[in-house]
């Protein structure tokens, strides 16, 4: 393909990307294909000879098109959904175009430079504290990853070697270099990651990469499902009891089962109180332990806390939001994902960081291919000391893209319909209490609900019998969650294109499925 060929399909491209955005509506949201349906429809091998892109693009339509779920669909109110918009789009083909891996700042300074200056961009339209600007006191800054799972882990092998650095220091200086790395290791095979047990699998899993152990903090109906400072402190006495190191808590914004926000204050308020015994029973004791390590490696005080708001802390772009963010001075990390609801197409995970020397000291390799004089000199960043991977992409420029196009007052006003919508679906299902229960009110662009029951099992099975129908009917696409034996279905409605019309179609709909599925019940049981 030369480059006026290139420019003759790119443009026809744009006009069937266009046809596709306007064609969603009427369109089923959930794919209807079953398991292997595509290996049947494509040959076993690639072909010897280049096709004609007109062939290509007609298999788009007819092969791909049917096994796309529409995420940007009205009645996509799965998951949390992920925004999308032109803007982004065509910054997605600037990217595209000047396709590199970017790893260094001399790969290309505007990458990285972009990149610095619009997470410093975010972080202000945020309210986040001072310390995670790139100019910030405590020397932080922005990152742009792919998701939020690869943010909690690199974070956690931040803290980890933050954690190691620290007992270690506390070690006796005339102790053997033989005898350090075994007390090294000793302290390795300890360390605990925690969440609570609303928390994303994401830290599970990181954990499960990293070797070290997982544990949760309760979370109960009556703290809205959030964790507290109180649960955080029962759960490190207890794991402190047993000679073990909690070393990492992710705490959340937004949890993915309710949107449940833990008590940033209380846990910040637990971590510094440990803290501060931690320290006075090191004065009384001068750090000294019977088995060769620090009576205080064990404390709460050396925990990094992450914010994982990956949904959720969009909405902190909305200032009666704001007042969340006070708590996070004492934390380590913040990230949240513009790309589900923010408007800014995937992969765009946002992630800052207090102290920016906690992740190159835990990332950094410097073999002599990827050394130059800038980078040697300090003056600049490379983001790939902050990161797992090695290359990166142009995420930045998407992101620019939005904020210049929207503005803050833009976004704001697609976050705020959002939750309005969310409050409106509440409001409605709240209106019909002889066929739905409540779960968790609306919080943020979330609502979760039950069918009515005479105990917790029917309710249970009653709403997932209402689940599968309503996924059944082809008009919406919902997900459900389980919490502490509850059965509930979510509603998200931060998709772009859900309109309040839509809100009231999806409403007729599950009081329309609900009352088939009681009749039928009733008429059973005659």
């Amino acid at each position: 393909m030369d480059i006026n060929e290139y420019r003759k399909e790119a443009k026809k491209a744009v006009d069937e990307i266009a046809d596709y955005y306007e064609s969603i509506p009427s369109r089923p949201v959930l794919a209807d294909v079953a398991p292997g349906y595509l290996r049947a429809l494509l040959p076993d091998a690639a072909p010897l000879e280049g096709e004609p892109l007109d062939a290509i693009a007609a298999d788009i339509q007819s092969k791909i098109l049917p096994g796309i779920t529409h995420w940007a669909h009205p009645g996509f109110m799965a998951f949390f959904a992920c925004t999308a918009s032109h803007p982004a789009n065509i910054a997605e083909m600037w990217s595209n175009a000047f396709n590199g891996a970017h790893f260094n700042w001399i790969c290309s300074p505007a990458v990285t430079e972009l990149e610095t200056i619009v997470m410093d961009w975010l972080a202000k339209a945020l309210a986040l504290p001072a310390c995670f600007l790139s100019s910030g006191p405590t020397r932080g800054g922005g990152v742009l990853h792919g998701s939020a799972s690869e943010a909690i882990l690199t974070v956690m092998v931040a803290a980890r070697d933050r954690y190691l650095r620290k007992v270690t220091a506390r070690l006796p200086e005339d102790m053997s270099e033989e005898d350090r790395e075994e007390a090294t290791w000793r302290h390795r095979s300890r360390l605990v990651a925690l969440g609570s047990a609303g928390a994303h699998s994401s830290t599970k899993k990181a954990a499960q990469v990293l070797g070290v152990r997982f544990d949760t903090v309760p979370v109960d109906e009556a703290s809205g499902f959030a964790m507290t400072g109180e649960a955080l402190r029962r759960k490190t006495e207890e794991l402190c009891a047993k000679g073990l190191e909690p070393f990492y808590l992710t705490v959340t914004l937004g949890t993915t089962d309710v949107c449940a926000v833990d008590d940033f204050e209380g846990i910040a308020a637990a971590l510094a109180a440990d803290s501060a015994t931690a320290t006075a029973t090191s004065n009384g004791t001068n750090g000294a332990s019977t088995n060769g390590t620090s009576a205080t490696a064990n404390t709460p005080g050396d925990i990094w806390v992450h914010v994982d708001a990956a949904f959720a802390g969009a909405a902190l772009v909305l200032e009666e939001h704001q007042h969340l963010t006070s708590a996070f001075a004492a934390f380590d990390s913040f990230n949240f994902n513009p790309h589900k609801w923010l408007l800014t197409t995937f992969d765009c995970s946002a992630v800052w960081v207090r102290a920016r020397a906690d992740l190159v000291a835990a990332l950094s390799i410097k073999p002599a291919y990827l050394r130059n004089e800038f980078s040697d000199s300090d003056l600049v960043t490379d983001y790939r000391d902050w990161q797992i991977p090695l290359g990166r992409r142009f995420r930045s420029l998407k992101l620019w893209f939005v904020l210049r196009s929207y503005g803050v007052a833009g976004l704001r006003a697609h976050v705020s319909r959002g939750i309005e919508l969310g409050r409106s679906l509440d409001e409605k299902l709240a209106g019909r209490p002889d066929l739905f229960v409540p779960f968790t009110r609306a919080r943020f662009a979330l609502v979760s609900f039950r069918v009515v029951g005479v105990d917790d099992a029917q309710r249970n099975e009653r709403t997932e019998r209402l689940y599968e129908a309503l996924n059944a009917s082809g008009k919406v696409y919902l997900t459900s969650t389980v919490v502490n034996s509850v059965f509930a279905i979510r509603v998200a409605t931060s998709t772009a294109a859900i309109r309040e019309e839509h809100i009231q179609s999806t409403f007729d709909l599950i009081v329309q499925e609900t009352e088939v599925l009681l009749a039928k019940e009733k008429m059973t049981s005659q």
